[in-house]
């Protein structure tokens, strides 16, 4: 082989390396070089041929070198003769340096001129950065090996160098060699994604894994997740070249990111009402568009109402409870609140029924309902995907999640549909504790309301009407009551009342305590003294309680009798707020009073309140919900609720309106605790409808007493009742002349009854027995209960009033 051979192998050589690499020894010199060094090895192992990039690697001039063995060169070779053995094809070697350090190098041998040349062509690089450079083709290779990884190289126009795309694949990559982004992408995208690109090559600031979302321009309706990471190439000056960009197929990574997103806003959003119509559409908005273009939520009829629904559920017993966007256009067959048609028989729908969710194509639907009529009367138009699940909950399957999926957009896929399943099990758990609300608030409001007496109440004392507001805007119902009942002698009794607590108990509490005061109404005992004895039934209502839940039982109470003879009213209160008087003129005024200790203590004394009351006038009586809120103070709320009453009651409005008017007013939205609110117009028995003498203490007095009666029944038009009342005014004025005391009186009252009293000092209690054959008295009072309508006797401070009812013909 000549010299010139030997030249062009050894340029041809360094040409296929690396350049601009050196190598250091074990004194830390650097060597460094323009490419591998090359040497020509003679049959003997002469060096024949020495190369600039082997003088730069070891130090050794060519001359030095030059017909010297090569073995010389090399640190720690056995001794021995090249020749005895065959040069190797590659290996690792360490060559001394000329000053002395050795220098770790990998070589590769190769013959020279053919297969008969005894000549030897040495290629050595320092191992360090053959190592490297290895692995950074590997590195390369492998990342150009990536389906999801676009690598490509862009001049400092933006143009694409290099790349690893490969034509024809543009959906997959969003460039091509020659190519630039606005060629493949959307204008728009294009645009930001070369500003970044731009910045990049200005600042030299690398971009690292920018999200994008991003359309191709042939198919401008799709998007695609991308991510970006670019940074900038420079020359041996460090002036720009051009930049390199990975872009990475982020599709994967955004899908799970969504889906993560949208289980954490069903978890938000799904579940905050315990209503059923409002979670059913909070999941079905929290579905379209996130999972889907068009989403629907059917229920059992009886999940509506509260009840479980049937065993074997299917679409002819079920109706739409919600449809997302509400702006959609729904084919005919779905439509909100109508119940949904059954569907026939399919393999696919059995599985519906063990939870798991279904998956349609629209050809697959075609098929199964066997009729294109039915296909446009149940699916939306476009539709090409239709995802159904089951809401099954605690052993129920309450209805069905429908999704569609319309025009360009993807199909489910089965992660998509085991996404599903998790959203419809947490979306029916949702759904069956608002219905199980909705059965247990039913049935709160049926208790409520039979123990409510009736909104409004007609008597001769008052016209009345309540109103009650249930706490949380009406999702809690509690123990506020109002109340009026008729008494005697043309008298009503009015009654607010507040129990501790929310729910089923606190209703139940009331109930009792309801009762309980009707019947100590009856016994007409005055109000200081009735609450006393409730205070008395609460302390043995709390110990009667479960152990832990004694402290719950208690409330305030307020009991106001007016009587519309005299035109007053006497109230006692119990820990409650004081009822508030409209004056006939428009003027309000809480009523000054001192409340007593609440129902929870007892064998504490109540102060009696007695105003005057003109007829007309309006007495509010309410509970603390409706003047008590977290923004203000009692005080701030009494002021407001006595200046809404001065605009409200009056005359020529319904207390039933203005009632629920201000309800409505001074409620919050969703108040905290329930209020009630009872007002009373009251009305007065004329003048000339009353009658009253003074008794003497004689019992001469009696045919006194009984021809006064007679003169007044008489003027008053009631000679049909003379003989009835004869003999009760007579039994009931010699009972007082007998065994009660001084000053005593007779009082007649006439409206729609007749009502005769005697009232005389004593507190002797009168009783009602059968006197015997041999009696000479004790038949008195069973005269009375005999011929009259019904008779009584209450207590005073200042003694004891036995009264008598009789019915006028003809009156209203």
């Amino acid at each position: 082989m000549d010299i010139e051979n030997v030249k062009n192998a050894c340029s041809a050589a360094a040409s296929q390396g690396p350049t601009g690499v050196s190598g250091s020894g074990p004194s830390g010199r650097s060597h460094a070089f323009d490419g591998p060094a090359a040497a020509v090895l003679d049959s003997r192992g002469a060096v024949v041929r020495w190369t600039g990039a082997a003088e730069e690697l070891t130090g050794f001039r060519a001359e030095e070198v030059c017909g010297r063995p090569v073995r010389e060169l090399v640190a720690g070779l056995p001794d021995g003769d090249l020749r005895d053995a065959e040069m190797p094809a590659s290996g690792r070697v360490r060559l001394w340096h000329q000053c002395g350090d050795t220098i770790d190098v990998t070589f590769r041998t190769s013959k020279v001129g053919g297969s008969g040349s005894a000549e030897v062509l040495v290629l050595a690089a320092p191992t360090h950065h053959v190592a490297d450079h290895e692995q950074g083709a590997a590195l390369l290779r492998a990342l150009s090996a990536q389906n999801r990884i676009t690598i490509a190289v862009h001049d400092t126009d933006l143009t694409t160098v290099q790349t690893n795309a490969t034509p024809g694949t543009l959906d997959g990559r969003p460039v091509q060699p020659g190519a630039r982004l606005s060629d493949v992408l959307c204008a728009e995208d294009a645009e930001d994604l070369e500003a970044v690109l731009r910045q990049v090559l200005e600042t030299g600031a690398p971009v690292v894994r920018r999200n994008q979302q991003v359309s191709w321009r042939h198919d401008p309706a799709r998007q695609h997740a991308l991510s970006l990471s670019a940074f900038r190439l420079e020359d041996a000056r460090g002036r720009p070249t051009g930049l390199a960009a990975l872009y990475f197929d982020n599709a994967d990574q955004m899908r799970a990111r969504r889906h993560l997103d949208l289980a954490r806003e069903v978890a938000e959003r799904v579940g905050g009402s315990l209503d059923v119509v409002r979670t059913a559409q909070d999941l079905a908005d929290v579905l379209a568009p996130a999972f889907g273009d068009l989403a629907g939520v059917d229920l059992a009829h009886s999940v509506f109402d509260g009840d479980e629904p049937s065993k074997q559920l299917n679409a002819g017993n079920m109706g739409n409870a919600a449809l997302a966007p509400a702006n959609a256009v729904w084919p005919a067959g779905i439509k909100r609140g109508e119940s949904i048609p059954p569907l026939p028989d399919h393999p696919l729908l059995r599985s519906f029924r063990h939870g798991e969710p279904v998956v349609f194509g629209l050809d697959e639907f075609i098929a199964m309902v066997k009729g294109p009529q039915l296909v446009e009367y149940l699916v939306p138009k476009d539709t090409h995907s239709v995802m159904v699940a089951p809401l099954h909950a605690r052993g129920l399957t309450l209805g069905t999640i429908t999704v569609w999926r319309c025009g360009r957009s993807d199909p489910f896929t089965e992660d998509e549909a085991d996404l599903m399943k998790q959203i419809a099990s947490r979306g029916a758990l949702a759904i069956d504790n608002a219905r199980r609300y909705t059965r247990e608030h039913r049935a709160a409001v049926a208790l409520q309301q039979s123990l409510l007496p009736p909104a409004t109440t007609d008597t001769p004392a008052a016209e009345t009407a309540g109103a009650y507001l249930p706490a949380g805007g009406g999702a809690d119902i509690s123990g506020d009551w109002y109340d009026a009942i008729a008494l005697p002698s043309l008298r009503v009794a009015l009654v607010a009342g507040d129990v501790v607590g929310h729910g089923m108990p606190a209703s139940a509490t009331m109930g009792r305590l309801r009762a309980a005061i009707q019947t100590l109404a009856d016994l007409e005992l005055e109000p200081d003294e009735l609450l006393t004895r409730i205070a008395d039934l609460v302390q043995r209502l709390a110990a009667e309680a479960s152990l832990g839940d004694g402290d719950t039982v208690g409330g305030t109470c307020l009991y106001a009798v007016y009587d519309p003879v005299t035109r007053r009213c006497t109230m006692a209160s119990a820990g409650h707020p004081p009822p508030v008087l409209v004056r006939p003129d428009g003027a309000a005024e809480a009523v000054g009073m001192s409340p007593g200790p609440p129902l929870t203590l007892s064998g504490m004394p109540y102060e009696t309140t007695v105003i005057d009351v003109e007829p007309g006038s309006v007495l509010a009586l309410y509970t603390d919900g409706l003047v008590e809120r977290g923004d203000r103070d009692i005080g701030q709320g009494l002021r407001r609720l006595t200046e809404a009453l001065a605009a409200s009651c009056r005359p020529d409005r319904a207390l039933d309106e203005t009632g629920r008017a201000l309800l409505a007013d001074l409620a919050d939205e969703a108040p905290r605790d329930d209020a009630a609110l009872l007002l009373a117009r009251t009305r007065a028995v004329p003048a000339e409808d009353t009658a009253h003498w003074e008794i003497p203490a004689d019992p001469a007095a009696v045919s006194k007493a009984r021809e006064w009666m007679t003169r007044q029944l008489t003027t008053w038009g009631l000679a049909d009742l003379l003989f009835t009342t004869e003999l009760i005014v007579s039994e009931l004025v010699t009972n007082a002349i007998r065994y009660g005391r001084p000053p005593m009186d007779l009082r007649l009252i006439r409206h729609h009854l007749l009502v005769c009293e005697v009232t005389d000092s004593s507190s002797t209690q009168p009783r009602l027995r059968r006197a015997r054959t041999t009696d000479e008295g004790g038949r008195g009072l069973f005269l009375v209960a005999q011929i009259g309508g019904r008779w009584g006797c209450r207590h005073g401070q200042n003694g004891k009033t036995i009264w008598s009812e009789q019915a006028i013909r003809d009156s209203p």
